[in-house]
């Protein structure tokens, strides 16, 4: 193999890579970072036509009017975590919720197939997450696009008070991606509070 040959193939991995990573942080699901490492410089017009055309709300609960003053979202990815830290957030502010919403970020591509298993794993968990807490003032909505970013907007077309989120992952892909966590503690318009990963810790 010539040098010029490793040169174009390393090229052709890399700027594979940077589109498909693009496309990841923009919303869409991991595994389109493997079709871009294949298609290498002719995925990017797939992923700027992809994160053009995206779609916004996949589903809202209703939500009716409260006694409280609060306004919280809780970003919620159906972990054990996430609920302590639901649960923690109701316990902290009881009374003075207006409303508690738990919030799960989706793919796109989950969003565009109603019958994904990752849909339907987010309706379910949060199901069971409305259910554990037992609450009028407890909603929920599965949302679609890039979590941190999702989150943030979905607190200020709310009119949320205040974002709840777990502390940062530690699996690969949350260090090549970054830490929702961190994100929306960068980006948010509203104050942020970092759950501890358990009520005890």
């Amino acid at each position: 193999m010539t040098e010029r040959t490793v040169i174009m193939v390393l090229l052709w991995l890399v700027l594979g890579l940077g589109s498909g990573i693009w496309m990841v942080r923009r919303g869409f699901d991991k595994r389109w970072i493997y079709i871009a490492l294949v298609l290498g410089p002719l995925f990017v017009p797939i992923a700027v036509e992809r994160v053009r055309g995206r779609p916004a709300r996949v589903e809202r609960e209703p939500v009716s009017a409260d006694d409280g003053v609060l306004r919280v979202l809780v970003g919620h990815d159906g972990s054990e975590h996430a609920q302590a830290a639901a649960e923690t957030t109701y316990r902290l502010f009881g009374p003075a919720l207006a409303e508690l919403l738990l919030v799960q970020v989706v793919s796109y591509d989950a969003a565009d197939d109603t019958e994904a298993p990752d849909l339907d794993e987010a309706r379910r968990s949060l199901e069971q997450a409305v259910a554990a807490l037992d609450s009028p003032v407890v909603h929920s909505d599965v949302l679609a696009g890039p979590p941190a970013e999702t989150l943030c907007q979905a607190a200020v077309d709310r009119g949320m008070d205040l974002i709840v989120v777990g502390p940062r992952g530690g699996g690969l892909a949350e260090r090549v991606l970054g830490s929702v966590a961190e994100h929306v503690v960068h980006q948010a318009r509203v104050p942020v509070m970092v759950a501890p990963e358990s009520p005890d810790s």
